[in-house]
């Protein structure tokens, strides 16, 4: 039942892995939501249990193009975010964070709506301070191989920053660290999806350098509640405010964990790192705690666990996928 209060919310990217747990907690605090996904990295799957809710609406829609909806909020997700789906089609991801933001900044100055953008620790790129505050600049290869990520994630936050002092726009923009959990996708080249289904299939680990490289790991769930509180923060809370989980782990101790929890026979595998692979990433979220009331409750154990029966899941539903999985690693 919808209430008084309930606002007619925007997700692009909702049918994605981050999009599809934020349309289903708006859903439980009594709002309508609009999910567009163009279906590039987002899966039907992920959101098949919302399709009957009578506050959900999906719409096919690339945000390259222009959307004349109306609605009260928007949260900007839409956009592949691990490397092997952004570097597919770089000019198209470019496309997807530069001209996707102006449509969607463009939108929410037509109908008067707050609006989020959901950026990323990579605008830091290979970080030369340590942890990373919401001040620091970054260190980014603007022409490498993921300067269409990095760089296309910078220039929206450029817009969204020259909107709201143009045209005094309600904004929001979080900057979210590695984040995993179910619905991820099996085959999405990031590190925590590639060590479980490795794991599960008893295949080597992929380690690239040495493994001393460092992440920190929030869990989707934590990740989507600072993306509300954010977004219910009053007008002059803007942002750029960090989101993730500030412990810290070296890609190594997160192959050995997963290792021991999937009890698997698997061995680590290392190979040559990829170019301008940051060394460090860990959040300093003095920020979000100050400001948002937000720091996360679920630690790497626990959500690993929760992962990791996802993956068990999935691949004993679909062994045909399983064995394509495996082939391919």
């Amino acid at each position: 039942m919808l209430g008084l209060s309930s606002k007619r919310i925007l997700v692009t990217g909702g049918a994605g892995f981050l999009g599809s747990f934020l349309c289903e907690q708006l859903l439980a605090r009594g709002h309508e939501v609009l999910c567009v996904d163009n279906f590039f990295t987002g899966r039907r799957r992920n959101i098949a249990h919302l399709l009957d809710h009578p506050g959900f609406e999906l719409l096919r829609h690339d945000i390259t193009f222009p959307l004349y909806v109306e609605v009260d909020e928007i949260y900007n997700l839409a956009c592949p975010a691990s490397p092997i789906h952004y570097q597919f089609d770089p000019v198209q991801t470019t496309k997807t964070s530069v001209h996707g933001a102006i449509n969607m900044l463009g939108l929410a100055k037509r109908v008067k709506a707050k609006i989020l953008q959901a950026s990323t620790s990579e605008v830091y790129g290979n970080p030369t301070i340590h942890p990373q505050h919401e001040d620091y600049w970054g260190n980014v290869n603007p022409i490498g191989p993921r300067a269409c990520y990095d760089e296309g994630k910078r220039c929206a936050e450029t817009l969204f920053f020259d909107y709201w002092r143009q045209h005094k726009l309600k904004i929001k923009v979080a900057r979210i660290f590695n984040t995993y959990g179910p619905r991820m996708h099996p085959n999405d080249g990031r590190v925590v999806s590639n060590f479980i289904v490795q794991a599960l299939l008893n295949r080597p680990l992929t380690v690239y350098g040495d493994g001393s490289q460092t992440r920190s790991f929030c869990y989707v769930d934590d990740l989507v509640d600072g993306l509300i509180r954010l977004m219910d923060t009053p007008d002059q809370i803007t942002g750029p405010i960090n989101l993730g989980n500030p412990a810290e782990f070296t890609i190594l101790e997160l192959a050995e964990k997963v290792i021991d929890k999937t009890g698997s026979r698997s061995r680590i595998e290392f190979r040559p790192l990829p170019p301008d692979d940051p060394a460090q990433r860990q959040p300093d979220i003095t920020r979000a705690r100050e400001l948002l009331g937000w720091q996360p409750k679920v630690s790497l154990d626990e959500g690993l666990v929760r992962t990791i029966a996802y993956f068990d899941e999935l691949l004993r539903a679909d062994p045909e996928a399983a064995r394509r999985l495996g082939s391919e690693r």
